[in-house]
């Protein structure tokens, strides 16, 4: 088969997301054929996705049935062709964790998302900037202080196949941080750029609550591909929430979608099942602002365990709440591939919804 055949078939393969066939929406970057082996360059940017391995694994077997030997790689041509002098050369997606309001479990869902990418077989990152209240390395069980190379620069400790850094590392344990924003910009910065992180297919940021210095430090210096957003049921969180919607509105970054956490409370003793706050708001929130929902998480003291004793319920849990997170990280990496094949198939497209479901 010559090239052109090998591009006539391959318009069998759906995107099953974006409802087209992978060359009609342009995912096909480069196409060659030498002998029996193909090489096919793909505008697939989310490693590790569901959706991705599914397109990727539908192409393999299409070309293997034709007597031919796929070679398959992925690239982002916008995004890949940024050279050694941008910020994060090596991180392929930077995926930004907010809530409008604290408490809502947003560090618990940062920690559990990292680790569920990991499960995945990604390479993951996970940056704890809230360097008010840095949780990451208990949630994490992460004792090893990052070790300084000989250029000043962080080579972060790893757990659970996670590379992590925070503020936590660098001080006392109960040291307080009393900072102004300048400070907080400067630091946010280096704990960035100064970090040996080497190549990294997602870089969670775990940010703190509402929409203060980090978040724009952030969303001003770090390529992000596009945030999640946590929230609980009750209404006075979700009023929170509709700030960080906002704000990400504003920068014209990508919403991800909505967690909800604390959903549901499964009583152990009587069997019965207590809304404590409340049902379905996070659900509601997210169809009202056409956002896709990534799902939700019960209140389950396996969580509060988890978090206390450094083991993602993610990784330790194989029951309903583990697969709750699981659920949640197949959705984010998911919704990062559509950004990216959305972005490739529509280059001056822009917005802050992934879809409208």
């Amino acid at each position: 088969m010559d090239e052109d055949a090998v591009r006539d078939r391959l318009r069998t393969v759906e995107d099953p997301e974006l409802g087209e066939d992978i060359v009609s929406l342009g995912l096909v970057n480069e196409l060659s054929v030498e002998g029996d082996e193909v090489d096919i360059d793909l505008a697939l940017g989310a490693p590790y996705s569901p959706t991705e391995t599914d397109i990727a694994g539908e192409i393999r077997e299409l070309l293997l049935e034709e007597g031919l030997e796929p070679n398959l790689s992925a690239s982002i041509p916008d995004r890949d062709s940024g050279g050694d002098e941008q910020v994060l050369p090596g991180v392929k997606n930077v995926i930004a964790v907010a809530s409008g309001k604290g408490g809502v479990g947003k560090s618990t869902v940062a920690t559990n998302l990292a680790a569920g990418l990991s499960q995945l077989g990604a390479q993951v990152g996970l940056f704890d900037a809230d360097v008010y209240g840095p949780n990451v390395p208990r949630m994490f069980d992460a004792d090893e202080p990052p070790m300084a190379t000989e250029d000043e620069t962080l080579v972060p400790p790893e757990k659970y196949g996670v590379k992590l850094m925070s503020m936590a590392f660098l001080t006392g344990e109960d040291d307080p941080v009393i900072w102004r924003g300048p400070m907080v910009h400067k630091v946010i910065t280096q704990l960035t750029e100064d970090v040996e992180w080497g190549n990294l297919d997602y870089l969670i940021v775990d940010l703190p609550p509402g929409t203060g210095d980090t978040q724009l430090t952030m969303l001003q210096t770090m390529p992000v591909t596009g945030a999640v957003i946590v929230t609980t049921p009750q209404d006075v969180a979700l009023d929170d929430a509709r700030k960080g919607l906002e704000m990400f509105a504003k920068h014209d970054t990508v919403v991800l979608g909505i967690a909800e956490n604390m959903s549901t409370f499964a009583c152990p003793d009587c069997g019965g099942e207590h809304d404590i706050f409340g049902s379905g708001g996070g659900e509601e929130f997210a169809e009202t602002h056409s956002m896709p929902f990534l799902g939700s998480i019960p209140l389950d003291p396996t969580v509060r365990e988890g978090g206390d004793g450094g083991k993602p319920t993610v990784v330790s849990d194989d029951g309903e709440t583990g697969d709750a997170f699981r659920t949640i990280t197949e959705n984010v990496a998911n919704n990062t591939g559509i950004v990216h094949r959305r972005g490739a198939s529509q280059p001056s497209g822009t917005g802050t919804r992934v879809s409208e479901r």
